[in-house]
């Protein structure tokens, strides 16, 4: 029987929409999260001249023919669970080997993919996601990536007004097994008087771009959706994520230029969803910030009613609407 192949974190609830929106749909479903395997999950794969990757994977409760999954949906599952009776090299050694078998032989499945880990992983990099809307047709702002403070003196230089600087990689992490996360903010003359730590890594640092307000662009498939973002603090306004209190939503339409660089830039990478951010200038004009290829959405769905799960859903079933 056909199945969609779902890979995500077991505690993932924006999952459980889409989970959801396939059984209500009749899809047949075998969900995993890889920090099941190899304790939980049971992985019996074969090929051969015949035929392609077929046996299976086996929980206690269900299991799936890997010639019968249609569709896999991967978002950001656990890591690998391992005994914890190993030492820390056979751990290391068997994570490894867990990751090239199970993990090889799922990214070698032929068939849908919302979306492929090797192009996920790939679209992550910020200097790619900048060069890849550039030449899409979207409009990026002057940005410099380095750790020297003269370049960054000189980028200063260069630009009309004010800049920011922002993670080059993800912005959260822990510390003292506290969640921590920063944020973009701007830079200011006692920042640039005082450049001392630029050189111990890479910082990303951006002309700020006026806005009326901005746009979580949710791209699945061929469909988009928009939703207007609208700052209620100067925190928000310089950083939605540090105030998500003080704002409100909109549903948007996304100009047709815009339309057809993100389709460009969903092509290009090889992508069949992505969380787009972009400003909306006073005069209209939408600039790209970078786009996400596991951005959040539930709380969008949530606050708006834009059917992301259903369409997801849909994607994995190669259904059009």
């Amino acid at each position: 029987m056909s199945t969609v192949l779902v890979i995500a974190a077991r505690d993932d609830w924006p999952t459980d929409r889409v989970v959801k929106a396939l059984t209500d749909g009749g899809a047949e479903v075998f969900r995993m999260d890889t920090a099941e395997f190899p304790q939980e999950v049971t992985l019996a794969g074969r090929i051969d001249a015949r035929r392609g990757w077929s046996g299976g994977l086996t929980t206690a409760h269900r299991a799936v023919d890997l010639a019968d999954v249609s569709a896999v949906y991967y978002r950001a599952p656990n890591p690998f669970s391992l005994p914890a009776t190993m030492s820390e090299p056979e751990n290391l050694f068997a994570a490894a080997q867990a990751r090239a078998g199970l993990g090889g032989i799922i990214t070698a499945l032929d068939c849908r993919w919302v979306s492929h880990p090797a192009a996920m992983s790939r679209a992550e990099y910020k200097p790619l996601q900048l060069a890849t809307a550039r030449t899409s047709g979207l409009t990026v702002p002057p940005t410099l990536i380095a750790n020297s403070p003269d370049a960054v003196r000189a980028f200063v230089g260069d630009v009309t007004g004010p800049i920011v600087c922002k993670p080059v990689a993800t912005p959260v992490f822990i510390e003292d097994d506290q969640f921590k996360a920063v944020y973009t903010r701007r830079v200011t003359e006692d920042d640039l008087a005082d450049l001392r730590g630029i050189d111990t890594t890479a910082h990303l640092f951006q002309a700020w771009v006026g806005k009326a307000y901005e746009v979580r662009l949710t791209v699945v498939g061929d469909r988009l959706f928009a939703a207007e973002v609208h700052a209620g603090s100067d925190a928000a306004h310089t950083d939605w994520r540090s105030d998500y209190r003080s704002l409100t939503y909109r549903i948007g339409t996304a100009p047709p230029n815009v339309v057809e660089g993100v389709r460009r830039y969903m092509d290009r990478l090889d992508l069949r969803f992505a969380a787009f951010d972009f400003v909306v200038s006073p005069d209209g004009v939408w600039t790209y910030l970078e786009a996400n290829p596991c951005g959040q959405w539930d709380w969008i769905e949530h606050a708006t009613g834009l059917p992301i799960a259903q369409a997801i859903a849909d994607e994995l079933q190669g259904v059009s609407r």
